[in-house]
């Protein structure tokens, strides 16, 4: 239900309240610019608006947090989240994951210092971010990264880690550009200690450990024993982080947002500057999802802009804008044929035949322990013994088996109780500002619908609710819902 309530009445007119209240909106412009790129940049930031929001309630004895109808599920989620924990199969792993779940205080500090008048900047600040992002990765796969292996010798310190036509693109997390970098690295390496090597094999990053480096071998003139000039350009772009999943499911949401702002204007105004504006900086984002090559991420962003068509546009922009949709989705067919592993594009690489056998082998366990699941992460302890394949925990990827997994099938319904609530205040606030003068606003909870559309259809491929980076996004955005829907006439939230 939509809120008919004004923001929460918190006095900042003492100088400690007006203080810490600003402390904390710079905290969260921070935030909006470190979101997209670097989590721990965004835990600073988040830092500090927990500090201002802390100065502010000690002055005024007012937290600013709102009763909603959305608190039940949350609180019921969060819960059972803690009794899985403490009855999982390995108690002390799932407990110390808890400190994950914090995330979704994000969502009430958010409704706490955020404004109507402030929330359309720092939205429109983490989208320029996102777009200097993908501006980035641009530039990153023009330029290349790392150095082609050609050869590897016999006494190379890196024979388990690199192959021939791997790319070894970083060296104890330093970036490399050259073998003499590389040589470089390997010598400055303390004697006993192991090489980790970032990798790149077929589009995809993997990180490995090579041999354990003696002096012996820091005295070679080339230790690394390996050959190579040219750097790649074939890989997966992660913007200014190494995760490229993380960073194409921020995009998605943020590209979701641009482009609401643009249908909103355009709706309103016709193809005036803003319109254009947004349009452009739509674009980007979504160039950038596709060159991260997350096939599924691709669909999800194409799902929730259809989402946004078919409730905001009308005439002859309801067909232009499936048509820049399907480019776009040729466009990232592309890149996954070209960056990907062969047969990546028709779903027959081994990637997703790996998903698919763990996807069968998670459901066939969730009955084991349906109330109260296995624990979070008690499958990295047991991950063999259960059945799983390979070496490596590669998890579920898919939200609602990893939770079903992880911390019983109720906790699966209340987050589907979580994402319906949203959804319904998300659509329902849209709906009441459609007509209204404020276009920005409007443009904002019509990004959401797609944000929220988007997230969900990701979902149910990728485990991205338990990314803490994609996470404390999806519930900043679900607070600047809540702060933007405040005074709509449609309904009321408690």
């Amino acid at each position: 239900m939509i809120s008919a309530l004004p923001a929460p009445a918190v006095d900042t007119k003492s100088p400690l309240a007006l203080l810490g209240n600003r402390v904390a909106i710079a905290g969260f412009v921070l935030y909006a610019a470190f979101a997209p790129h670097s989590i721990a940049g965004a835990e600073i930031a988040l830092a500090i608006v927990g500090g201002g929001w802390l100065v502010r309630t000690i002055a005024t004895g007012k937290t600013g947090f709102q009763h909603t109808k959305l608190d039940l599920p949350i609180w019921l989620f969060l819960a059972w989240t803690i009794a899985s924990s403490f009855l999982s199969e390995e108690p002390q792993i799932s407990t110390a994951k808890l400190q994950s779940v914090c995330v979704l205080f994000l969502f009430y500090l958010t409704q706490a210092i955020v404004t109507r008048r402030n929330a359309v900047f720092l939205a429109i600040v983490m989208i320029m971010s996102g777009v200097a992002g993908c501006t980035y990765s641009i530039y990153d796969l023009l330029r290349g990264r790392g150095v082609i292996v050609q050869a590897v010798s016999n006494d190379s310190p890196l024979r388990e880690s690199v192959a021939p036509g791997d790319a070894v693109w970083r060296v104890n997390g330093q970036r490399i550009y050259s073998i003499n970098e590389i040589d470089k690295a390997i010598k400055t390496v303390p004697s006993g200690a192991s090489l980790r090597v970032s990798v790149i094999t077929r589009g995809e990053h993997v990180e490995r450990t090579g041999m354990v480096v003696t002096d012996q071998l820091k005295l070679r003139d080339a230790p690394s024993g390996i050959t190579g000039s040219n750097p790649t350009h074939r890989f997966r772009a992660s913007g200014w982080t190494r995760h490229y999943e993380t960073f194409s499911e921020i995009l998605q949401i943020l590209a979701q947002l641009a482009l609401g702002l643009g249908l909103a204007n355009l709706r309103n105004h016709g193809p005036n500057l803003r319109f254009k504006l947004a349009a452009v900086a739509g674009a980007l984002l979504a160039v950038g999802i596709t060159l991260t090559a997350m096939r599924t991420v691709l669909v999800a962003f194409t799902v929730g802009a259809c989402v946004m068509t078919i409730r905001a546009v009308r005439g002859k922009a309801r067909l232009l804008i499936p048509a820049a949709l399907l480019l776009v989705l040729a466009l990232g067919a592309f890149v996954v044929w070209q960056t990907r592993a062969h047969q990546a594009l028709m779903l027959r690489d081994d990637s997703a035949s790996l998903r698919l056998t763990i996807a069968k082998l998670g459901v066939s366990r969730i009955m084991i322990h349906p109330v109260f699941g296995h624990g979070m992460d008690a499958m990295h302890r047991h991950w063999n013994e259960w059945g799983f394949p390979g070496k490596d925990m590669v998890g579920l990827h898919s939200t609602p088996l990893q939770l079903a997994f992880d911390r019983g099938l109720p906790a699966l319904v209340l987050w589907l109780w979580i994402m319906v609530a949203f959804w319904r205040i998300t659509t329902r606030a849209e709906r009441g500002f459609r007509d209204s003068a404020d276009t920005n606003r409007y443009g904002l909870l019509l990004g959401a619908t797609g944000s929220i559309a988007g997230f969900f259809a990701s979902s149910l491929v990728n485990y991205n609710f338990g990314d803490g980076e994609v996470a404390l996004v999806f519930w900043w955005l679900m607070g600047i819902v809540v702060v933007l829907a405040r005074g709509s006439t449609v309904s009321k939230l408690r």
